[in-house]
């Protein structure tokens, strides 16, 4: 009888004990339960580490600490509030969709926002000197007024929040935020986007 070839006498061997579960096994978590793909995919990742999430946790934070100023005491919900301010620093009157773009707000928030302040004489349409039918909007008396009291005590809050950054680290900080702005082409003023997007 012919005697096995090499290829044949090693495909009869065997596998090492534990070696084939462990070629063929998922990577596990440490109560030895397999991993899913997706959860395989993110294990990579720090999410304390990943900027986006860290700049959204900051903002929900900072926006929360902000709404104790206007909510509690002016009943002023945040999409009020960002109508209010986008008005505010404008000198003149200006369209929802501007409002919606510039705070980055879906319109149906804005538009339930501006429904709202309007109830309460806060904020009134006017037309469009350059298209009748088209109505802008702009603060009443009694809303410049509530915007006025409010903007002394949010720059006070803005203070607070950055108090643990020395002077030029805020001033580093500006910079770096203004950098990021750019690179998402995100406008840095009111007549950035009036002139870049016809608003």
């Amino acid at each position: 009888m012919a005697k096995a070839s090499a290829s044949q006498r090693n495909s009869g061997k065997r596998t090492p004990r534990g070696a084939a579960s462990r070629l063929n096994s998922s990577p596990r978590q440490s109560d030895g339960a397999a991993l899913s793909p997706a959860r395989q995919e993110a294990s990579g990742l720090d999410l304390f580490r990943f900027v986006p999430f860290r700049l959204n946790r900051l903002a929900a934070e900072v926006s929360a600490a902000l709404s104790g100023e206007y909510q509690e005491r002016y009943g002023l919900d945040i999409p009020e509030w960002r109508v209010l301010a986008t008005l505010g620093f404008r000198n003149e009157a200006c369209s929802a969709q501007y409002i919606a773009h510039c705070t980055r707000t879906h319109k149906s928030t804005i538009s339930r926002a501006v429904t709202a302040l309007m109830t309460r004489q806060l904020v009134e349409r006017v037309e469009n000197e350059d298209d009748r039918r088209e109505f802008r909007l702009r603060m009443t008396r009694k809303g410049t007024a509530l915007y006025q009291k409010l903007v002394p005590r949010l720059k006070r809050k803005e203070l607070e929040i950055l108090s643990c950054l020395s002077a030029r680290e805020r001033q580093q900080f500006a910079l770096m935020l203004a950098k990021i702005e750019k690179s998402l082409d995100l406008a840095q003023t009111g007549e950035e986007t009036s002139n870049a997007d016809g608003y």
